[in-house]
C-alpha cells in the first residue's frame, strides 16, 4: 500500500514538472487529480490482491490439514480391515477343523458299527453250523499278558520321560535296546509312557 508521504511526493513532483515545462496551473491540477485517482486505484488493487493471497494461503493450509487427516483415517481403516480379515480367517479355519474332526469321528463310528454287525453275523453263522460256542465280538475277551524277558543288562541308568519321548527314542538317546527297556520296566503298552515317568534303562549311558 502506498503511504501518504509517497503520494505527497508524487503530487509535488508532478507540480514541479508542470511548472518547469510551462504547463498552465489548471492543466497541472487536472493531471495531478488524475494521477491521484490512478494511485488510489492502484492502492485499492494492491489491497485486494493482498487479501486474496492471504485467503488462498488460508485455504491451502486447510486443504493440507484435511489431506493429512484423510491419510491418517485411511491407515486406521486399513489396519482395522486387516485385523477383521485375519479374525474371519481364523474363525473359518477353526470351523473347518471342527467340522472335519466331527465328520471323521462319525465315519469311524459308522465303520466300527458295520464291522461289529458283520462280525456278529459271521459268529452266528458259525454257531448255527454246529461249531463250538464262541464269544461274540461285542464281548471283551481277556487280553493275554505279554511275557517279559529277563535277559537284559542289570546295570544301567534311570531316565525321566520327557514330553514327546518314545521307547525307541529313549533307546536311541541312551544307546540301549528298546526291548530291554520294555522288559526291564514291564511295559504292557510301550506307547503309553508318560512325561515325568522314571524308567530304568539297562545298559544305558
Amino acid at each position: 500500500m502506498l503511504g501518504r508521504t509517497h503520494f505527497t511526493l508524487l503530487v509535488l513532483a508532478g507540480a514541479a514538472l508542470s511548472a518547469a515545462l510551462g504547463v498552465p496551473r489548471t492543466c497541472a491540477q487536472t493531471e495531478i487529480a488524475d494521477l491521484r485517482e490512478d494511485v488510489k486505484g492502484l492502492s485499492q488493487r494492491v489491497n485486494e490482491l493482498t487479501l486474496r493471497i492471504e485467503q488462498l494461503e488460508h485455504e491451502n493450509a486447510e486443504l493440507q490439514a484435511k489431506l493429512a487427516k484423510a491419510a491418517d483415517a485411511r491407515d486406521v481403516v486399513t489396519a482395522a480391515q486387516l485385523n477383521g480379515a485375519v479374525a474371519d480367517l481364523n474363525a473359518s479355519v477353526a470351523s473347518a477343523v471342527a467340522a472335519s474332526r466331527s465328520e471323521i469321528l462319525q465315519q469311524v463310528a459308522n465303520q466300527m458299527e458295520v464291522l461289529a454287525k458283520q462280525t456278529n453275523a459271521a459268529i452266528d453263522s458259525v454257531a448255527k453250523a454246529g461249531q463250538a460256542p464262541v464269544v461274540r465280538a461285542s464281548a471283551a475277551a481277556p487280553t493275554p499278558k505279554p511275557a517279559f524277558g529277563e535277559n537284559y543288562p542289570k546295570e544301567g541308568v534311570s531316565y525321566t520321560v520327557a514330553k514327546g519321548d518314545t521307547v525307541g527314542l529313549i533307546a536311541k538317546k541312551t544307546g540301549a535296546k528298546a526291548q530291554d527297556i520294555i522288559d526291564a520296566n514291564k511295559l504292557l503298552d510301550p506307547s503309553r509312557i508318560q512325561a515325568g515317568q522314571v524308567l530304568f534303562v539297562p545298559g544305558g549311558k
